[in-house]
């Protein structure tokens, strides 16, 4: 898949992008164009450089959500190169690049066509048979099956021309959606209003149906090569005077549109997004059964669920819709359940109105306990692959979790502490580090519980030195403090009530990278992230500064 080339490396696709927009701005320079020139000036190239690159994008923007479709190829592309296979992590920061990208030659294109038919106006307006435009803009006026200008009459404007053909009535359907799609995408909206951004986003439909039917209209015309044979624009642009005469060696040139050519750069991806619709509708009708609903501390839902033929790894993530409380809507939650159980969970946090619906749903409003009968139905698409997957690959790992960040790595510990118990000869991680940076706690006491139960097997079966974790506090009111103060002295934590004291502030990353390099001279450390893009950074910068000939640091990021 040629997408996947193009996340790894964006400045390939940057290239690309750079030399399409030169490519048919030097295209539209060429002899065929010059009559259109005569009317339009440069604002042609303008015009029809940033529509080749749209085209391009539109190819590419639907490629990194087909994610049944990456998901194959990340389980691949994995056995050959483990980088391509990340690269495929970032396929919605590559799409969001992608939108920017449209956005910008849809922003330069309109406005260069605007320039265009003002262009055209003039040249109708300006009645003078002395003048090479007028004579051009007169050029089919009788059986109108060879025109150069599409406005055909000077008691017209404009807008009306644009409102009345296929190219300008698509045109705005085309901005209006995209206007649309790219606002409702925005940080605050997503978080804030999840439905508007889902709803809005359907608006792609729109976007390319009228994207396929813009270029029917034909408005950007040149001439023939036929015509061209007969009547060369370098000769004959000076005798346009006696066009047509007995006596002219140059005939009245004749002119056409170009044909459609955005159906042949976006069917492709289109048909592949409808095979992975199917798919997903497809699973969404494969049976679901709940078999436990946990309501955890500070309104957590818990679902432990069961599905035919359903395999997970480490780290994935499904998509769960509930039809009771949308039929549309499909939300992503990580798995974190382990492969080796034989069920597979999810932990959702109450933020929203989706989450609201689905725990009132699931009877976290009631007091008593609720019949199996009573659960609503799911439907669940995936698993699907992240950058933890390949946690087992190294010998050495830092897992890094900020917030709600911290869930992925809750089927990581599990797993691992499945894999030593069962005696499994297979695992090649001898050293877990694990860094959970929360505001608070209390949100995520499920995940304090979970490793209060591992905490206390590795103490039983005497490995308490293969996982080593820091719980740091960034935020804590006073009356915290208090308590802290009170209970320092405790064998547990006042907090968490684990053996290991929370820390509080933020980690010195610098101290732990280097105490991390010298105690594991030799070994490649896979550093494992899921948490804000600023973390991201931080940590990305210090891999590549603590790499060096006797330690490498191998970074690794979440998509959420």
């Amino acid at each position: 898949d040629g997408s996947v080339l193009l996340q790894s490396n964006p400045l390939v696709w940057l290239g690309i992008n750079a030399f399409l927009f030169v490519f048919f701005y030097m295209k539209y320079l060429g002899d065929s164009w010059f009559y259109t020139r005569e009317l339009l000036g440069h604002a042609l190239s303008w015009a029809r450089a940033p529509a080749g690159c749209l085209n391009f994008n539109c190819m590419l923007i639907l490629l990194p959500v087909c994610r049944n479709l990456l998901s194959f190829l990340r389980g691949s592309i994995q056995y050959c190169s483990r980088t391509a296979a990340r690269q495929l992590d970032r396929n919605i920061t590559f799409h969001k690049l992608v939108a920017y990208m449209i956005a910008f030659h849809t922003a330069v294109h309109i406005i260069a066509h605007l320039f265009n038919f003002e262009y055209f106006m003039d040249a109708q307006l300006n009645r003078n048979s002395s003048l090479l435009p007028f004579v051009l803009s007169e050029i089919g006026n009788g059986d109108n099956a060879s025109f150069l200008n599409p406005i055909r009459s000077n008691e017209t404007n404009p807008t009306i021309v644009m409102f009345t053909t296929i190219a300008g009535l698509t045109g705005v359907a085309i901005t209006l959606a995209l206007i649309l799609i790219i606002t409702s995408s925005m940080e605050v909206i997503r978080r804030s209003y999840f439905e508007v951004f889902w709803y809005t986003h359907h608006l792609f439909i729109i976007f390319f149906i009228g994207l396929v039917l813009h270029g029917f209209g034909r408005i950007v015309r040149g001439q023939t090569e036929k015509s061209m044979n007969v009547s060369n624009p370098l000769v004959c642009a000076d005798h346009f005077e006696d066009w047509g005469k007995n006596d002219s060696f140059c005939p009245v040139p004749k002119f056409a549109g170009n044909p459609p050519m955005t159906w042949k750069y976006v069917v492709g991806p289109m048909i592949l997004y409808v095979c992975e619709r199917i798919v997903r509708l497809y699973r969404s009708h494969q049976k679901v059964v709940i078999t436990k609903v946990v309501m955890h501390p500070s309104k957590t839902l818990e679902l432990q669920m069961k599905k035919k033929g359903f395999h997970m790894e480490v780290g994935q993530y499904v998509f769960i819709q509930c039809p009771s409380v949308s039929r549309l809507e499909w939300h992503p939650f990580t798995l974190t359940s382990a492969p080796e159980e034989d069920y597979f969970s999810a932990h959702i946090r109450i933020v929203g109105d989706w989450t609201q619906a689905l725990y009132e749903a699931c009877g976290g409003d009631k007091t008593e306990p609720q019949e199996a009968w009573q659960l609503p139905k799911l439907a669940i698409d995936g698993p699907f692959g992240t950058a933890s997957e390949d946690v087992f690959r190294y010998e050495v790992v830092m897992l890094v979790g900020a917030g709600i960040g911290v869930t992925p790595f809750a089927s990581i510990l599990k797993s691992v502490w499945y894999k030593h118990i069962q005696n499994n000869q297979e695992v090649f991680t001898k050293k877990i580090y694990f860094y959970w940076l929360c505001p608070e706690t209390q949100a995520f006491e499920w995940f304090a519980d979970l490793l209060q139960s591992l905490e206390g097997q590795m103490t039983e079966k005497g490995m308490t030195d293969f996982l080593s974790y820091n719980i740091y506090l960034t935020r804590w009111k006073e009356t915290e403090a208090a308590h802290i103060r009170v209970h320092h002295e405790a064998e547990n934590d006042p907090i968490t009530g684990l053996k290991q004291k929370t820390l509080y502030g933020k980690p010195n990353w610098d101290n732990e990278f280097t105490n991390i390099a010298t105690k594991h001279p030799g070994t490649k450390v896979g550093v494992f992230l899921c948490g804000p893009p600023q973390l991201g950074k931080s940590l990305e910068k210090q891999c590549l500064s603590h790499s060096e000939a006797n330690v490498k640091f191998i970074f690794n990021k979440e998509n959420f």
